[in-house]
């Protein structure tokens, strides 16, 4: 999960990087506009993300408290279906 928040990060901020230099308009404003949206979607792109790993790693952490630790306490013999009483 760290790989995906990492990249979950990243990504969204390196297209971010990206999309002032590749973006075009007809004047100063209008660009700044647009970039400035385009930084807002990535910032939403980046909290879900977050949200996504949150509560995908709450999910494991619940799951490893309620199995427990395994304890054996009588082994049981049980005979095999494949070699028959006599």
């Amino acid at each position: 999960m760290p790989k995906v928040a990492v990249a979950g990060t990243l990504f969204p901020a390196l297209l971010s990087g990206a999309a002032r230099f590749f973006m075009t308009a007809s004047s100063s404003a209008e660009l700044a506009r647009r970039i400035q949206w385009f930084d807002f979607v990535m910032i939403g792109l980046v909290v879900f993300v977050w949200m996504l790993v949150l509560t995908v790693v709450m999910g494991c952490v619940v799951v490893w408290l309620m199995k427990g630790p395994a304890y054996v306490a009588d082994p049981y013999e049980v005979s095999h279906s494949d070699e028959p009483k006599r």
